[in-house]
C-alpha cells in the first residue's frame, strides 16, 4: 500500500508541520505501508498538481486542509474521485470537516483533531481499505498521547531544504478568543525543557534560517518563555526565531534579557486585535490595552526585535471611529509592522455561532471574510478595508522608517495622513499597480505638500531612500541644492587623502566611486539623531549596518 501525503502551502518557503506528524504516525501504526510527502503551493498549476497526485495510482492520498487552501483541496478530491475511483481520500486539518461536508461523506474520510489522538481502528480500517466517514478525538482528552518533534535527519536535506521550519514547544492556548479555532478546545500541554533542547539540537544542527515557534501563546508561562529564549540564543547561528506572544505576560526579568538580544534574531507577533474595551470583552480577549501599550512601546524602544502587531477589522462593537482609534493607538506604540486583517467568520467558532444575532454578513466560501455587521455597514467596512490596505502599502515595509518615527515623535494626526494617502492612492490607482518605492515616495510628497515642515519631511524621505541602498534620487525628491555629482566633486577636492574609519589613500578613489553623498539641513540631522547645529554632508556607504533594519551604513563628513 502506498500513500501520498499532501500539503498545499501559501508559498514555497512554507512547510507543513502536520504532514511530518502524519507520516510518523502512519509508519508507527502501519509499518508495511509506504508513503511520500508532497509539499505544493496554492499557485501551482492545478492540472499539473492533479497529474502529480494521480501518478503511479496511489492507494490513498491524505490532504491537510486549512482555510487558505480548502477550496483547492475540495476541487482535487472531487476530480481525484473520478480519476482514481479506488483511491482512498483522507482530509485532516482545521478545515477538514467543512471540506468533508462540501464534497460529501462518500467522497472522502475526515480526520478531525491532532493525528496523534486518532483511534487505532483508523489504521486497521485504512489497511483494509474500509475507512468510515469520520475519525478523530481531542488531543487534550486522550491520555499518554505522543507529543514530539516529527522531523528526521534526512528531512532537512529534502522536504525542509530552503524552507521555514515550524516547531511546537507547547500545544493549546490559554485564551478563548471567540474568533479563533483554538477556542473550540480547552487545554494546553507544554513540553519538558529537556525534550525541547534535544529537539532543537537536531533542528539547529542544519543551519536553519527561520524557525517559527507555532505555540499559540509562547509566553503563557513567562518563566518558561525566558528559559527558552535563553536556550535558543545559545546556538551559534544567524537563525531568525519567530514567536507569538501576549503583551501582558512579560516580566521585568524578561525585558532585561530581551535588551541583550542581537538585532534581527527575534521576531514577535503580538495580538492586540483592538484597544476598544467593549470589543475586547465581547471577543474574550483578556488583555489590558494600557499594559499592551507599555509593553509594545518598551519593546520598540529596544530597537533589536522585529515587532508585528495585529489588529482585526470587523470585530463586535468596533465602529469606524473605534477601529481608527485602535490603529492610532497601535501606531503610537511603534511596531515595525501593523497587520490590519479582515475578520474571518470561521466555522465552529463562537463568533460564527452568534453571527445572526450580530447581523454579520460574510462570504460563503473560505476564508469567510466579513462584509458587514451591526456596527459597520458595507460601505464603512469597505472604506476601512482600503484604509488598512493603504497602511499595508506605505507602512509595512522598510522604506520610510525615519518618516514614521518623525510623525510619531511629533504626535502627527496619522489617521488624517493615511486618509489623505488613501484618497491619493485611489486617484493614482496604487492598488492596481506595483507599490514601488518611487511611486510611494511620489504620493507621500503630494500628501505633505502643504505642510509647514515639508522641507524636513522631504529630507527625511531622501535619507530613507538612500538608506535603502538607492543611488539616484527620484524626480519627486530632487531639488536644486548642491548634491549629486557637484557635491561629490567638491568633497573629492576638499577631504583629506586619508580619513580614518572611512578610507586610506589607496582606497580613496574607490570610496568616492562607491559612496553616495547628500547635504542635509541641521533640522533634518537633528531629527535623525545627529545634533550638529549646522548643515552637514552625509556619506551613504556600500555596507549594510548591523541594526534591526539592516540599512546602509552612514557617516557624517568633516567639512
Amino acid at each position: 500500500m502506498h500513500i501520498k501525503l499532501v500539503a498545499i502551502n501559501g508559498r514555497f518557503t512554507h512547510s507543513s508541520l502536520a504532514l511530518f506528524h502524519v507520516r510518523n504516525e502512519l509508519e508507527s501504526n502501519c509499518p508495511e505501508v509506504s508513503n511520500e510527502i508532497l509539499q505544493l503551493t496554492v499557485r501551482d498549476p492545478y492540472y499539473e498538481v492533479l497529474l502529480r497526485l494521480s501518478r503511479n495510482t496511489p492507494d490513498a492520498i491524505f490532504f491537510s486542509a486549512s482555510v487558505w487552501n480548502s477550496d483547492k483541496v475540495e476541487e482535487l478530491i472531487v476530480d481525484l474521485s473520478a480519476l482514481l475511483p479506488s483511491c482512498l481520500l483522507v482530509v485532516g486539518g482545521p478545515q477538514a470537516e467543512i471540506v468533508g461536508h462540501n464534497v460529501g461523506e462518500h467522497a472522502c474520510t475526515v480526520v478531525s483533531g491532532a493525528v496523534e489522538a486518532v483511534e487505532e481502528s483508523f489504521y486497521s480500517d485504512l489497511q483494509a481499505k474500509s475507512l468510515h466517514p469520520h475519525y478523530g478525538r481531542s488531543f487534550f482528552y486522550v491520555k499518554n498521547v505522543r507529543f514530539v518533534s516529527p522531523y528526521r535527519e534526512d528531512d532537512f536535506e529534502t522536504h525542509l531544504k530552503n524552507r521555514n521550519i515550524y516547531y511546537e514547544s507547547s500545544r493549546g492556548c490559554p485564551f478563548s478568543c471567540t474568533y479563533c479555532l483554538s477556542s473550540a478546545e480547552s487545554g494546553i500541554v507544554h513540553k519538558d525543557l529537556v525534550q525541547v533542547r534535544r529537539e532543537l539540537d537536531q533542528i539547529m544542527s542544519h543551519e536553519t534560517k527561520v524557525l517559527r515557534f507555532v505555540d499559540r501563546t509562547f509566553n503563557d508561562l513567562p518563566g518558561r518563555a525566558l528559559a527558552l529564549w535563553k536556550l535558543v540564543l545559545e546556538y551559534e547561528s544567524d537563525t531568525l526565531f519567530h514567536f507569538e506572544i501576549a503583551p501582558d505576560r512579560i516580566s521585568e526579568e524578561m525585558f532585561a534579557f530581551l535588551a541583550t538580544v542581537p538585532p534581527g534574531r527575534f521576531q514577535f507577533e503580538i495580538g492586540i486585535q483592538s484597544t476598544h474595551e467593549p470589543t475586547l470583552a465581547a471577543i474574550k480577549r483578556r488583555i489590558d490595552p494600557d499594559v499592551a501599550r507599555v509593553t509594545l512601546s518598551r519593546l520598540a524602544s529596544l530597537n533589536n526585535i522585529h515587532l508585528h502587531a495585529d489588529l482585526i477589522l470587523g470585530l463586535p462593537h468596533e465602529t469606524e471611529t473605534s477601529y481608527l482609534k485602535s490603529f492610532n493607538d497601535v501606531f503610537a506604540m511603534g511596531p515595525h509592522y501593523i497587520q490590519m486583517g479582515l475578520l474571518k467568520l470561521l466555522p465552529d467558532t463562537a463568533i460564527s455561532r452568534d453571527a445572526a444575532q450580530n447581523n454579520y454578513r460574510f462570504c460563503n466560501r473560505p476564508p469567510y471574510s466579513v462584509l458587514a455587521n451591526n456596527w459597520l455597514d458595507p460601505e464603512s467596512l469597505q472604506n476601512l478595508y482600503w484604509f488598512s490596505e493603504c497602511v499595508e502599502k506605505f507602512y509595512n515595509n522598510r522604506y520610510f522608517p525615519s518618516l514614521w518615527n518623525y510623525l510619531r515623535r511629533n504626535n502627527e494626526n496619522v489617521i488624517s495622513v493615511f486618509m489623505t494617502l488613501l484618497a491619493l492612492s485611489h486617484e493614482h490607482r496604487l492598488f492596481q499597480l506595483a507599490a514601488t518605492q518611487e511611486l510611494l515616495c511620489t504620493l507621500l510628497m503630494k500628501a505633505f505638500s502643504n505642510q509647514e515642515d515639508m522641507s524636513v519631511i522631504r529630507e527625511l524621505l531622501v535619507y530613507d531612500w538612500l538608506s535603502c541602498g538607492q543611488r539616484n534620487l527620484p524626480a519627486c525628491l530632487e531639488v536644486d541644492a548642491e548634491n549629486g555629482r557637484e557635491l561629490r566633486d567638491r568633497l573629492y577636492r576638499d577631504l583629506p587623502m586619508d580619513l580614518a574609519g572611512l578610507y586610506s589613500k589607496k582606497e580613496r578613489n574607490r570610496f568616492f566611486k562607491q559612496t553616495v553623498f547628500y547635504h542635509f539641513s541641521a533640522d533634518c540631522l537633528a531629527e535623525l539623531g545627529f545634533v550638529t547645529g549646522e548643515p552637514a554632508c552625509m556619506a551613504f556607504l556600500r555596507q549594510r549596518d548591523k541594526s534591526l533594519m539592516r540599512l546602509q551604513k552612514v557617516a557624517l563628513l568633516p567639512l
